[in-house]
């Protein structure tokens, strides 16, 4: 049988209608609903086979509440949650906050738990210099080599790692509280030093104290020797300590120095955090006497030497008192007018000089005077003078003397007619009573 092969150039051929075929045509046609033909129901179909397309396409795309509109964060929050399981087990905390401006320059450093630092990198912010520091030898702290400048921006870097080998990485911008908002003490003795017993603890504070209690409350001076310590203060910035009587020979002093954070007055903070110790070496004190212009020095309680001297002029006499050496010069220039003497006097080159007083006196070689006045009369300006010779060469009392002094050696004159020397004026306050001592004292 040939197959018919039907297009819209070559429609089928009419076929035979049955009787209820013929009544629905006549239905429709009596409706005006008209009957669609070939072609319409040809591009219904097609229509109906795109919507089940797109019905698939939405499918495939999922739901858009399940994240099709979540810009991506749930792949974010899978990423981190990644990155944190494998996260480095070292956590490292720098001291000074990120952003301070008042940051300590004694306490700067870091530490790391879990893990153990690599490498630590401290510069000033605005030349670059480094500052040198040292891990510590278990590898869990850091510390600078040395104190910070006051008012100084600084940048941090640290680097650590966890057993796994994992990195950490820390870092910080500070910068160090101000001078204007600091204070600071400088003291004497230096830590270390082997001083003579009469050696007081003394504070000069770069600002006016106001607070005074508790800045004296965190300085603490001991001693081995188990002798009370306790502080005085001259003025608003200077604070000095001592014990009763001299220290004992051969102890060791410890000051613990405590001022970092601490409220010295309106608007200023201490800077210092700090352990100084000091020794006490043999005991001497020497004793000039102006009547007989003679001194003797004795060396833990006995007799050491005698030594002529030649001390102040019934004009310009001597302090009397007990006066601690502070300082030694091999030679040294003494110039009347910054003492106030005007031009009397201007010498250059004065030998074995020591001095035991802020306002000039000192004891010294004297290579200028007639070898006749010591011994015999006061020719000085307020100085205790010791025969010398000029450049400090030779066998002379005065370099004798010098060579086996101690700063903080003490020297006593008596029967001299000035006053005694004020208890403020050098390291002299063992010219007040232990009452007195005490009674400024604000702890």
């Amino acid at each position: 049988m040939e197959q018919l092969v039907t297009s819209p150039d070559n429609p089928a051929p009419a076929r035979s209608r049955t009787p209820h075929q013929l009544l629905q045509s006549a239905e429709q046609q009596a409706s005006g609903v008209p009957r669609p033909n070939r072609r319409t129901r040809r591009t219904l179909a097609v229509t109906a086979l795109f919507a089940a397309g797109a019905l698939a396409l939405s499918a495939c795309g999922g739901d858009a509440s399940a994240g099709g509109n979540d810009d991506g964060k749930n792949g974010q929050a899978g990423a981190d949650a990644a990155a944190a399981k494998d996260a480095s087990d070292a956590k490292i905390k720098v001291s000074s906050k990120d952003g301070a401006t008042n940051a300590s320059i004694n306490d700067t450093g870091v530490k790391v738990t879990g893990g153990k630092l690599t490498d630590v990198k401290l510069t000033a912010a605005d030349s670059g210099t480094a500052v040198a520091g040292a891990i510590s030898a278990d590898g869990t702290s850091w510390k600078p080599g040395a104190q910070l400048e006051r008012g100084t921006k600084y940048k941090i870097v640290a680097n650590a790692k966890d057993a796994k080998g994992r990195s950490a990485t820390e870092n910080a911008s500070f910068t160090t509280v101000s001078s204007a908002n600091s204070f600071i003490g400088s003291y004497t003795p230096d830590d270390g030093k082997t001083v003579g017993v009469g050696m007081p603890v003394s504070f000069n504070f770069d600002k006016v104290i106001s607070n005074k209690k508790d800045v004296q409350s965190h300085i603490k001076v001991t001693s081995s020797s188990g002798q009370q310590v306790v502080g005085h203060w001259f003025g608003t910035q200077r604070l000095d300590f001592r014990p009763q009587d001299y220290w004992k020979a051969g102890s060791k002093v410890t000051m613990k120095i405590d001022l970092d954070g601490v409220k010295g007055g309106a608007g200023i903070t201490g800077v210092q955090s700090k352990t100084v110790s000091f020794t006490i070496g043999r005991s001497q004190v020497s004793t000039v006497d102006m009547n007989t212009q003679t001194m003797t020095v004795k060396r833990d309680g006995k007799t050491y030497k005698r030594i002529p001297i030649s001390g102040g002029s019934p004009d310009h006499p001597t302090y009397n008192g007990q006066m601690v050496i502070s300082e030694k010069f091999e030679q040294t220039r003494m110039d009347g007018s910054t003492v106030g003497f005007g031009g009397e006097y201007d010498i250059k080159d004065v030998p074995h000089a020591m001095r035991l007083s802020s306002s000039g006196t000192f004891i010294h070689g004297n290579y200028w005077g007639a070898s006749s006045v010591f011994g015999n009369s006061g020719t000085s300006h307020g100085c205790v003078g010791l025969r010398d010779s000029k450049g400090g060469g030779g066998d002379t009392p005065g370099k004798w003397f010098f060579n086996e002094s101690l700063v903080g050696d003490v020297v006593v004159v008596k029967n001299s007619h000035d006053k005694t020397v004020p208890p403020d004026n050098g390291l002299n306050g063992w010219n007040l009573s232990w009452s007195d001592w005490q009674a400024g004292s604000a702890a």
